[in-house]
C-alpha cells in the first residue's frame, strides 16, 4: 500500500478548484534534486515529564535535519542557512505576528529571524516514547526548508480571492512541510529501536483541522496521504502539494 503512493500524482494544477500559477511553487528546482541522502540519526534518551531531556532531544534531531538538508541543497546548487532554535516555557501570544494559543505545547517556525521554536508541556512531555516530538522537529523544519528555497516567499505573493482559497493555499503549504518532515525521516530510518510499527502509530497520531475552526492544515485524510507518500519515497520532490487537485489537500 505505502509503495503505490510513489505513483505520481494523477492530478494538475489545473485540476484544482484554485490552480496556482506560481512557477517557484509548481515547479521548484527543489523537486528535481532527488532523494534525500541517507544517513543515521540517534534518538538520545527520553523519559517522561522531563522538559530538560526533552529539550536536549529537539536539539540533537534538529542538528541531525541540519546534517541532511545542508548536503542535499548545497549539492544541489540551493542556497542553506541553518535554522536557529529556542526553547520558550511560554511562547507570547504574538510572537513573530502569530495569534500564538493557549495550547501547552506548540512548536512554531518563525520565518522573521529562520528560528524554531519550542514549548515544551504536559500533552508532549508525559508519553515521549513515540515519534510525535522527532516527526515535530521534521515537519516544523519543512517551513525552514521552504524559506530557504523561495517556496515561502513565492507563496507570500500568491493571489487569491475567497477566503476558501487563502485557506487552501495555506494547507498546501503546511501539507508540503508535513511531507518534508515525513521525506527526512525515511532518509533516517531505519531508526536504531524503531520498526514499522512505530511509524503507523504516529501516522495515525497526527490529528486534523478541527472542523468547527478556520482550515489550515488539512483533515486526517489529505495528512495521512502527504505523509505516507513523503515516507515512501524519501524524497522532497514527492512533496509537490501545489500542483495537487484540491481533493488532496482538503
Amino acid at each position: 500500500m505505502v509503495g503505490a503512493l510513489m505513483m505520481p500524482l494523477s492530478g494538475t494544477a489545473q485540476a484544482a478548484t484554485y490552480p496556482v500559477k506560481s512557477d517557484q511553487l509548481t515547479a521548484n528546482p527543489l523537486y528535481e534534486a532527488g532523494a534525500l541522502p541517507t544517513t543515521t540519526c540517534a534518538e538520545p534518551a527520553l523519559k517522561p515529564n522531563n522538559r530538560k531531556q526533552a529539550r536536549a532531544y529537539l536539539d540533537a534531531i534538529v542538528a541531525c535535519l541540519q546534517t541532511t538538508w545542508e548536503q542535499h541543497l548545497t549539492n544541489a546548487g540551493l542556497t542553506y542557512r541553518p535554522v536557529k532554535v529556542r526553547h520558550m516555557d511560554r511562547i507570547p501570544k504574538k510572537y513573530c505576528g502569530f495569534d500564538i494559543g493557549k495550547e501547552n505545547s506548540q512548536a512554531w517556525y518563525c520565518d522573521r529571524n529562520e528560528t524554531l521554536v519550542f514549548q515544551l508541556g504536559k500533552d508532549w512531555l508525559a508519553e515521549p516514547d513515540d515519534l510525535w516530538l522527532f516527526d515535530t522537529a521534521a515537519s516544523v523544519y519543512g517551513y525552514h526548508v521552504q524559506k530557504l528555497v523561495g517556496i515561502a516567499k513565492a507563496y507570500d505573493k500568491v493571489p487569491y480571492g475567497k477566503k476558501a482559497e487563502l485557506y487552501e493555499q495555506e494547507r498546501r503549504k503546511s501539507l508540503q512541510a508535513e511531507c518534508f518532515g515525513a521525506a527526512f525521516i525515511k532518509s533516517v530510518w531505519p531508526i536504531e529501536g524503531r520498526n514499522l510499527s512505530d511509524w503507523n502509530a504516529l501516522v495515525r497520531l497526527l490529528q486534523s483541522d478541527d472542523p468547527d475552526t478556520i482550515r489550515e492544515f488539512g483533515n486526517n485524510a489529505s495528512t495521512r496521504y502527504w505523509l505516507k507518500r513523503g515516507f515512501a519515497a524519501g524524497d522532497p520532490g514527492s512533496c509537490n502539494t501545489w500542483a495537487a487537485p484540491s481533493s488532496k489537500v482538503a
